[in-house]
């Protein structure tokens, strides 16, 4: 038999296709990698992965086996799920993905209440733009801007984000739109909407500054480097900040809570999504609109 440590970084491999970036996904360093591979190859007598300068490629038989051990990494994750539905007291830790607006700007500041209102809940909150993977429990329950799509999740739209655009009071062209200069995303995240979005607004007028993450667009607007593309729900909030009005579409973008099925009973992560629903209805800026 066979060590599934050793298989589940194999998995990794497979999946990601270099060593460095499966050590990143598993939290571990390039050697540990590297060495669960080769121990791995000694226990089946068998060359699984062809070391490439920049890559990792599969053998024929490195193929074959990947395939049925990604089924067999599903069933240790559904077992750890079915354990974690089981227990009813709650505590425990919840872990949940979200973007990283909303981890800074909404969710952070509400971590003490959840505390007092469940002390045997510890959060341990992730902020990510990349969407992550409930059924590798990469998170527990996740906050996206993209309509999860796996048929094994359970799925709420819960509240809707508004973009404005945004100057500091002080921005030098406030009043002169044509000389309008840009805070953007840089190229990683090109084909995000709000990016498209922002982009689509300048209309050819110049970018002054790129940053990866949206507190870097907030802390440049009010700095006066720019105009910068908000939620409005941070814009409105900031009193440095004069919100303007483009002749434009409204852009927004609708927020879905999402968790496994199979821990949809467990009590611990059912008071962790009552929470953050409320957190959301409490922020009239991302209340959804009636009917």
């Amino acid at each position: 038999m066979f060590d599934w440590e050793n298989l589940r970084h194999f998995v990794a491999i497979g999946r990601i296709g270099t060593l460095s970036g499966a050590a990143r996904t598993l939290q571990v360093d390039h050697a540990t990698v590297s060495r669960r591979l080769a121990a791995l190859e000694d226990e089946l007598q068998a060359a699984l992965v062809e070391r490439l300068p920049r890559a990792c490629r599969l053998t024929p038989i490195g193929q074959h086996i990947f395939e049925i051990a990604q089924g067999m990494e599903e069933g240790a994750y559904a077992i750890e799920r079915l354990v974690q539905a089981a227990r009813t007291p709650l505590s425990g830790n919840v872990s949940i993905s979200a973007p990283p607006v909303l981890v800074a700007h909404l969710l952070a500041r509400h971590l003490g209440d959840f505390r007092a209102l469940h002390p045997g809940i510890q959060l341990s909150v992730s902020a990510r733009a990349q969407q992550v993977s409930l059924s590798r429990r990469e998170a527990d329950i996740a906050l996206r801007l993209v309509r999860p799509k796996e048929a094994a999740n359970v799925v709420r739209r819960i509240g809707r984000m508004h973009f404005g655009l945004y100057a500091s009071r002080d921005y030098a062209h406030v009043r002169r739109p044509r000389d309008w200069e840009f805070i953007a995303y840089d190229a990683q995240f090109a084909d995000m909407p709000q990016q498209k979005w922002l982009l689509g607004l300048a209309a050819g007028r110049p970018v002054a500054c790129e940053l990866s993450d949206i507190s870097g667009h907030l802390a440049a607007a009010r700095a006066g480097a720019g105009i910068a593309g908000l939620p409005c729900f941070l814009g409105d909030a900031d009193p440095g900040l004069l919100r303007l009005e483009p002749d434009s579409e409204p852009f927004s973008r609708d927020l879905w809570l999402v968790m496994h099925r199979d821990l949809r009973r467990n009590a611990s992560m059912r008071a962790v999504w009552d929470f953050l629903i409320e957190v959301v209805a409490q922020q009239k800026a991302l209340v959804l609109p009636g009917p």
